[in-house]
């Protein structure tokens, strides 16, 4: 059970990191292009554009992996949730742009693992795209 588990997560992490190679480079080509780089020095633009890139990769993968969009959605959330949750102190002036950046990607590793716990029967077993073809037969 541990190294299905194991390889699906860096699997996921191997897509997250794809999603921000790939995406970040058009995102700011756009945004370039549009006139609107200003917006992303926010860290919270910043960060949450971040975010989606690295979920977009994410949620490709485990799609195309055969995972439905329950777990998907609660993944791309466990993306978010440190940096929203982070903002807060940074707004009231208790930590900096750089701390969110830091400790938000820092904190998306165990929001993950708690995400993939809850269902640890769908990531611990064979990949679901076998799984429903198994059931289908």
């Amino acid at each position: 059970m541990t190294r299905p588990f194991l390889r699906h997560y860096l699997e996921m992490l191997a897509a997250m990191l794809a999603g921000m190679l790939v995406l970040e480079p058009v995102r700011m080509l756009a945004v370039s292009a549009l006139g609107g780089s200003a917006v992303f020095e926010r860290t919270e633009a910043s960060a949450l554009a971040m975010a989606t890139e690295m979920s977009l990769g994410m949620a490709a993968w485990m799609r195309f992996r055969g995972h439905a969009w329950a777990p998907i959605v609660e993944m791309c959330l466990a993306m978010f949730a440190p940096f929203v949750i982070l903002f807060v102190p940074m707004w009231s002036g208790m930590i900096g742009g750089d701390a969110v950046m830091m400790a938000g990607h820092l904190l998306m590793l165990p929001a993950m693992l708690l995400v993939m716990w809850r269902r640890r029967e769908e990531y611990a077993g064979r990949p679901v795209r076998e799984l429903s073809r198994s059931s289908v037969t």
